[in-house]
């Protein structure tokens, strides 16, 4: 074997392998076109979150507004201390949930554990759920029906005192 030819052929095969390899790096890296698709998809993204940020301020607009109409359309009854007085011949608390026939002090805390502290929102819940904050309170107090007690709360919110006391003076302990 003739060592200088040897060396000659190892630079040349190395020449090609390096030659063959850089060709095949340069198609196979401008094939993909990275930087320009991912700037391009960067810019879509950019344009949808834009769009996307305006729509959510627009909701939040649309919420505010509705919820401030909703507050002057529903203004708050005012309560007439001097009336219900009159109609019960007592002092009456504005939210007083012991006022409702059948619902006492302890009946109240339950009540108020589940964040129900008003007549408006007694009035506004249902007989069921009424029932669901008596259970909570244990077996003593399965006697009780609350199946009035969101009707009863909605006279008193209302206002309307001469109903509520005729109503209570007609049923028996609250029950319909």
């Amino acid at each position: 074997m003739d060592f200088a030819n040897t060396s000659i052929w190892y630079w040349v095969i190395l020449l090609l392998v390096g030659l063959i390899c850089g060709i095949i790096g340069y198609f196979w890296g401008k094939g993909s076109g990275n930087a320009k698709d991912l700037s391009a998809r960067l810019t879509s993204m950019e344009v949808d979150h834009n769009r996307l940020q305006a729509e959510l301020e627009a909701c939040r607009e649309k919420l505010s507004a509705s919820a401030s109409l909703a507050a002057a359309v529903a203004p708050a009854i005012a309560f007439n201390a001097a009336s219900a007085k009159a109609a019960f011949g007592k002092r009456i608390k504005e939210d007083d949930l012991k006022l409702v026939e059948g619902i006492g002090p302890k009946i109240e805390s339950l009540f108020h554990n589940y964040d129900i502290k008003t007549w408006k929102s007694l009035s506004e819940v249902s007989v069921a759920k009424c029932q669901e904050v008596l259970d909570s309170g244990g077996d003593r107090y399965k006697i009780h029906d609350p199946s009035s007690w969101p009707m009863q709360a909605r006279m008193a919110y209302e206002g309307k005192w001469k109903e509520l006391k005729k109503w209570q003076d007609q049923h028996d302990h609250g029950k319909l």
